[in-house]
């Protein structure tokens, strides 16, 4: 049984992968080509990673390494479908990264404010879409991947282990902590 936290989040990154998935489905043999697969899952990508790192601009150039990662190796991939799982996998890195240069940044310049969200993206949502967007910005990196990867990226527990690097034992756990907290947040934020 979901509780409200989860239910609120699975609405919203559930509303978010809606409107990021692409009207027409693609062939099962599709993509093809490098190019094909930037034309098809860019966007999406680039999504995921606002998610992640919350500043777009950032989040473009995560995504526009992992493409680059991808060309570079593009030669000993095993089939073009790895090479969704690859990109997936390299953003969540790339934000991993971007976190751990920022903390480190913090921690030696005096802290700034946060960037703002864009007001055409909080424009899309709802008042409670907005506030559980808001709460996933104050979850620790871990449990907002988790929780990102799971709702609005649409993957299994297995497909996140691998795309972030933990077993799946921590995916349930990081989870169950990211949606008690996120309750928490969104319940005093409504006080």
């Amino acid at each position: 049984m979901q509780g409200p936290a989860e239910s609120s989040v699975e609405r919203t990154l559930g509303h978010l992968r809606t409107i990021d998935t692409p009207a027409r489905p693609s062939e099962p043999s599709a993509p093809l080509t490098l190019e094909d697969l930037y034309r098809t899952h860019r966007m999406r990508l680039v999504r995921l990673a606002i998610l992640l790192v919350d500043e777009p601009a950032t989040a473009e150039d995560v995504v526009q390494e992992a493409f680059t990662g991808l060309h570079r190796n593009w030669g000993r991939l095993r089939d073009a479908a790895a090479a969704v799982g690859y990109l997936r996998t390299a953003v969540v890195n790339g934000s991993r990264s971007v976190l751990r240069r920022r903390k480190t940044a913090r921690d030696y310049v005096p802290p700034h404010t946060a960037n703002a969200r864009s007001a055409e993206s909080l424009a899309m949502l709802s008042t409670e879409h907005q506030s559980v967007v808001n709460a996933l910005a104050k979850l620790p990196p871990r449990q907002r991947e988790v929780l990102v990867l799971r709702y609005y990226g649409g993957l299994s527990e297995a497909e996140i282990s691998e795309a972030a690097g933990i077993s799946k034992g921590t995916v349930k756990s990081t989870a169950s902590r990211a949606l008690e907290a996120l309750q928490k947040t969104m319940h005093e934020g409504h006080k």
